[in-house]
C-alpha cells in the first residue's frame, strides 16, 4: 500500500479530474449554478475525497468500502456529463475527453478494490 493518499495515482489521476470538471462546467448557464454545475462539482469531488477518508480508516474493510463509494460518484459523474451532452453545455469533444479520463479512474477504482479485497481474504 501507498506511504499516504497523496501517493495513489489513482487518487492524482481523480484530483486533476476535479479541476476539468471545474473548468468545464464554468461556462455552463447562471441558471445551472445550483443544479447540474454543484452536483457535478461534488460527484467529482466524492472521488478523491472517498479516497482519502478510506484511507485513513484502520479497518482492512473499510477502504475497500470507500472505494466502492468512489466509484458510485463516478458513475454519477458520468451519468451528469452524458446529461450535460444532451442540454449541449459540453461539446461531445470535452465529453469524450472527460468520459475517457472517468473510466480510467473507475478501472483502476476497481483494480485497488479487488487488490485490497484478495489481501484481507488470504489473511
Amino acid at each position: 500500500m501507498a506511504s499516504g493518499f497523496k501517493d495513489l495515482v489513482v487518487w492524482q489521476k481523480s484530483r486533476l479530474l476535479t479541476k476539468l470538471i471545474y473548468v468545464n462546467t464554468g461556462t455552463y448557464p447562471k441558471e445551472e449554478i445550483y443544479g447540474l454545475v454543484q452536483q457535478m462539482r461534488r460527484s467529482a469531488i466524492s472521488i478523491a475525497s472517498n479516497l482519502a477518508e478510506g484511507y485513513g480508516r484502520f479497518g482492512k474493510k473499510e477502504f475497500p468500502h470507500f472505494i466502492s463509494m468512489s466509484f458510485a460518484s463516478a458513475c454519477e459523474l458520468e451519468n451528469l456529463i452524458i446529461l450535460s451532452l444532451d442540454l449541449n453545455f459540453l461539446s461531445q469533444e470535452k465529453a469524450d475527453v472527460l468520459t475517457q479520463d472517468l473510466h480510467e479512474i473507475m478501472k483502476m477504482l476497481r483494480g485497488l478494490r479487488q487488490s485490497l479485497m484478495k489481501k484481507t481474504n488470504d489473511q
